[in-house]
């Protein structure tokens, strides 16, 4: 399945529930720590699914931050 697609299904749900996370992460990515303390912040109030879909559009949206980004979810208890 293409990544348009995937982003196309979750389009609804984004806009709904990630749009605000999208804003803040990306009003903070020049700053590392900042993108961390935020993503970590937005994952403490999500379901598992959309967990799974915050953690599909980060690695697409900020990949130079992969490892972050995997670091923030691994640790999600």
């Amino acid at each position: 399945m293409s990544m348009n697609l995937v982003l196309l299904i979750l389009h609804k749900f984004f806009k709904i529930y990630i749009y605000p996370i999208i804003k803040i992460l990306s009003k903070v990515s020049f700053d590392k720590s900042l993108f961390k303390k935020e993503l970590q912040k937005s994952t403490g109030w999500m379901s598992k699914k959309e967990l799974m879909h915050l953690k599909i559009w980060a690695l697409t949206a900020f990949a130079g931050y992969k490892k972050i980004i995997l670091e923030v979810f691994d640790n999600i208890s």
